[in-house]
């Protein structure tokens, strides 16, 4: 049996390098930061500028027990991507469905009639919304829209998914190291203010082998579930630690 193999077309090959230079981009702006606002905005710079046909970008981001984030290339086009300007769009479909929304020419729309009107009001011709997983607390999509219609095609449809899911991957790690530079912030303020949870924290990383912050986190789980301060939490450990080798 024999196998053929296809050449890839020169714009296939062109569209995957296109497509690897901006994860390339995306991952270098955002591979250190602990910014999560700041990361929405390079994800949204990065791809207006490095995706071909796109004339504006936006995100939009719903956290658990915050309102809705909305961040756009263009200010014109923020409406475009909030929830506050209606309850449907594009956004939102993309968000519910976690499919890929793609609209070649909103002249020919009619799923989202009040929106589609603003959208065409700014000039928007064609759309692509596609979902981001972050975490089990926050969701979104990405939204790229073009002037022109039909310039986002099959190839910026495969682009913007890869997109999505690399985005997702990278501010799920933006946002753990927000929670771990917070945790690292508290312990230091910790350690200032006193010296008896400093003495705590490092009985806590001795016993259990483990990090400042992740001993500091004992101390405040405990508290929680104990309804005592955290000093006095601090202060039971160590006076209990210094009967125990008197006795």
């Amino acid at each position: 049996m024999s196998l053929e193999i296809r050449a890839a077309h020169p714009t296939e090959t062109l569209g995957v390098l296109e497509t690897a230079a901006l994860l390339r981009e995306l991952t270098a702006g955002l591979i250190a930061s602990n910014d999560f606002d700041d990361a929405l905005e390079r994800l949204v710079r990065t791809s207006q500028r490095a995706i071909p046909g796109v004339t504006w970008c936006g995100v939009t981001v719903l956290r658990a027990g915050a309102p809705a984030a909305v961040v756009a290339s263009d200010p014109a086009s923020r409406s475009l991507d909030d929830i506050e300007y209606g309850t449907d769009g594009p956004a939102l479909t993309a968000i519910r469905t976690r499919d890929l929304v793609h609209v070649a020419d909103l002249r020919r729309e009619s799923r989202w009639p009040g929106w589609t009107r603003r959208a065409r009001a700014l000039g928007v011709r064609g759309v692509i919304s596609a979902p981001v997983d972050v975490d089990d607390h926050v969701v979104g999509a990405i939204n790229l829209y073009a002037r022109e219609p039909g310039a986002l095609g099959e190839q910026r449809q495969v682009t913007a998914m890869l997109l999505a899911e690399h985005a997702g991957l990278l501010l799920a790690s933006v946002r753990d190291r927000a929670r771990q530079h917070a945790l690292s912030g508290e312990l230091d303020r910790t350690l200032a203010n006193g010296e008896l949870v400093g003495q705590a924290i490092a009985v806590i990383m001795t016993e259990r082998g483990c990090s400042a912050p992740e001993a500091l986190q004992v101390l405040r789980r405990t508290s929680g579930a104990l309804s005592i301060p955290l000093r006095e939490v601090a202060e039971r450990l160590v006076r209990s630690l210094a009967r125990s080798r008197t006795s």
